[in-house]
């Protein structure tokens, strides 16, 4: 009897600690991510319509591998994600000739930060993360159609920085935060900008993103400040209508952004959608000068099975104002329209 109540006390005493381990470690560990190739050609000929990665012609192209691990424990919980090849180095700053070196192909963080909930309501989050700002992202996986807008390609990519957000209700919640220079990590000059995002709900399907950000980046002169609306409405089962308006200023006249794009799409069958990005874009010239507007129009199809999909894309952007260089077939003689056509294979997990 001694003997079976002994048993009984180490087997209780087994299951406790069992579920003590469990409960300390949290979620298990989340592992997440894509990976994208692509085909290009302009029927110019020439490499027209640099979407901030995709400049080759004629070629059939890496993207990127994009891996990211996701943890919660107990109340705290991190996010870690990279990318390896040229899409994931779309935040870097070109060469003359509008690409990327090759030797700065290897890695980026895209996101690197902790989180700890004090309450269901209230979160506050510190580290590198994924911009707030607009209706694109990085991830190709993420997005419709697999070129970008010069939206996307004009404003933040990441906001290092300390954020709090805080529900109010299943409608509406509030996020506040303090952040460095857009798109840089470790800020030498410091805390720099001041942000904040108003998530509204009004309807079931419809969310709304009014966005804010305010300070000075490295090399501008003045201080710029960002208003941009990010929402989307699943309107019916097969049509959602998404919409991105940004404007960009920055002080003493010196430049900035507007535009706006609207991004309906219809879903024929699970597995078969076709979307149009139709965007306006605006340089704001400087110092008086003349502003220089893009008209962009973007057909996609997604084409869906398990966890790829297919991405056959048409675009044709008119450049009345040659701002983005766009050349004819001769490769010497500018041009204010530039067309191509695509096809990306993305598969994410």
């Amino acid at each position: 009897m001694k003997i079976k109540s002994l048993l009984s006390t180490f087997t209780a005493l087994g299951f406790t600690a069992a579920a003590y381990a469990q409960e300390s470690s949290g979620s298990p560990l989340q592992i997440s991510g894509s990976v994208d190739t692509y085909y290009k050609y302009d029927l110019n000929k020439a490499s027209n319509i640099k979407t901030y990665f995709a400049n080759e012609q004629n070629s059939v192209s890496l993207g990127m591998i994009d891996l990211a691990l996701k943890k919660a424990t107990g109340k705290a919980s991190f996010v870690g994600e990279l990318s390896f090849g040229p899409r994931g180095q779309s935040q870097s700053v070109p060469n003359a000739a509008g690409t990327y070196d090759e030797k700065t192909n290897s890695f980026h963080i895209q996101n690197l930060y902790i989180s700890y909930a004090f309450t269901d309501k209230f979160n506050v989050t510190a580290g590198y993360m994924g911009t707030f700002i607009g209706y694109e992202v990085i991830s190709p996986a993420a997005n419709f159609n697999y070129s970008t807008s010069y939206l996307f390609g004009s404003g933040p990519f990441q906001n290092a920085g300390i954020k709090a957000s805080y529900t109010f209700s299943d409608k509406v919640s509030l996020m506040a935060g303090l952040f460095n220079d857009w798109n840089v990590y470790q800020d030498f000059n410091g805390v720099s900008h001041i942000g904040a995002q108003l998530t509204l709900s009004p309807v079931s399907g419809w969310t709304a993103y009014l966005n804010f950000l305010s300070g000075r980046s490295a090399g501008v002169a003045g201080t710029g400040t960002i208003f941009d609306l990010t929402t989307a409405y699943q309107i019916t089962d097969q049509f959602k209508l998404g919409l991105n308006a940004a404007n960009y200023t920055i002080s003493n006249n010196n430049g900035g952004y507007a535009g706006v794009a609207l991004y309906p799409q219809y879903a024929f069958a699970k597995a078969v959608a076709l979307g149009l990005r139709a965007e306006y874009f605006n340089y704001k010239g400087v110092a008086g000068a003349k502003d220089a507007a893009v008209a962009s129009f973007t057909l996609s199809g997604n084409i869906k099975s398990g966890g790829l999909t297919f991405i056959p894309e048409v675009r044709l952007d008119s450049d009345k104002d040659f701002s983005q260089g766009f050349l004819r077939r001769n490769g010497i003689t500018a041009t204010k329209n530039a067309s191509q056509f695509s096809l990306a294979a993305v598969y994410a997990f």
